[in-house]
């Protein structure tokens, strides 16, 4: 009896050849009925991938001959004497290279992420808690990163809209200085003294530009009320003519420098209103030269500049600096008689 049950057991083990060819039948039937589908999967995936890796480099390279564009055109524009003035090379070549590398960014965000959930409904994959996780994570990353967030969209829109760039000198509200550099998160600002300051965009409120456009250099002239207005009116204009003619300051000026004539009239003084429209961020150099240049034609002409001091006729004594403050009072003394007049009555002892 145990022999025949150790003939059986070794019977079963051994697959015998008709067992074999039933199984070899099988998966061929299973590979026949299957391999149609797993080709055009297979086909559809590949057609994805490769629409969007050519799709992809297409967009890339018109993005990137679209900023090569912007880079001749301010090289071009930088070649006649006022487009020397108002473009910076340096600024338009950043803001053109970060304006690309954002469309560069986006596009392939867009393109390989579409292309991946495409692949992955090709695999018959149910997308729906995909996305549903997707979304509840951006959600919370998006509230975690908020700050962020802001800085990028922010420092986006100031580069499209060319709000500065290297080089502008503005006033963001929380530091100002020169631009020395443009990021789409953070703004690097060189003070007046060298520091350098981290701005995130984010953070900024409202910028003034003092490099954009033009500038305007005011300059108020003070002199006494009876100095000879159109003796005045020629010094200044002599000066303003004598500037305008020499090197370099003729090309910091755009315009002529006015004498807008008397801003106000006092007793002693009157102010006399001086204008000029200078290059961006020149104002104040123009300003001191104008300065430099009336206070020197002012002495050779004769006509004095005063300034917070009383003006002293001519011939007249200094005036004495205690005929202003009045005399002691009487009452200061206890012993003057005013003092003893004023006082109270002394009360008696009536009780006596």
């Amino acid at each position: 009896m145990i022999l025949s049950v150790l003939s059986a057991s070794d019977t079963e083990e051994k697959p015998t050849l008709k067992d074999a060819q039933e199984q070899a039948g099988q998966a061929a039937g299973w590979v026949e009925q299957n391999w149609s589908n797993w080709l055009s999967v297979g086909l559809r995936i590949l057609l994805i991938v490769v629409i969007a890796f050519v799709l992809r480099a297409v967009i890339r390279r018109t993005i990137t001959k679209f900023v090569e564009r912007m880079n001749r055109r301010g090289e071009s524009g930088a070649t006649t004497a006022l487009g020397g003035l108002l473009v910076n090379t340096e600024r338009r070549r950043q803001r053109s290279e970060a304006i690309g590398s954002v469309l560069r960014s986006v596009a392939s965000f867009v393109i390989l992420g579409t292309a991946a959930l495409m692949v992955l409904g090709a695999f018959k994959i149910n997308l729906a808690p995909l996305l549903a996780s997707a979304g509840v994570a951006g959600v919370a990353i998006g509230f975690g990163a908020r700050n962020l967030v802001t800085d990028f969209l922010s420092g986006v829109f100031m580069i499209l809209e060319d709000q500065y760039g290297v080089g502008d000198t503005i006033d963001a509200g929380v530091a100002s200085g020169e631009v020395i550099e443009v990021g789409l998160r953070v703004t690097k600002l060189r003070g007046a003294e060298g520091e350098i300051w981290y701005v995130r965009n984010g953070e900024v409120k409202r910028i003034g530009n003092l490099s954009q456009g033009w500038s305007t250099a005011a300059v108020d002239v003070t002199v006494r009320a009876d100095e000879d207005l159109d003796k005045v009116r020629a010094t200044l204009t002599d000066v303003a003519e004598a500037m305008g003619k020499s090197e370099p300051w003729n090309e910091m000026l755009w315009g002529p420098v006015e004498v807008l004539g008397l801003d106000s009239v006092l007793l002693d003084s009157m102010v006399v209103g001086v204008s000029a429209k200078t290059m961006p961020g020149k104002s104040l150099t123009i300003s001191r030269e104008l300065r430099w240049r009336i206070k020197r034609a002012f002495d050779e002409a004769g006509i004095r500049i005063v300034g917070g001091v009383p003006v002293q006729a001519d011939g007249d004594s200094p005036a004495d600096p205690s005929a202003g403050v009045s005399a002691p009072s009487a009452y200061a003394s206890a012993t003057s008689p005013q003092s003893l007049a004023a006082s109270p009555i002394q009360s008696t002892n009536l009780a006596k």
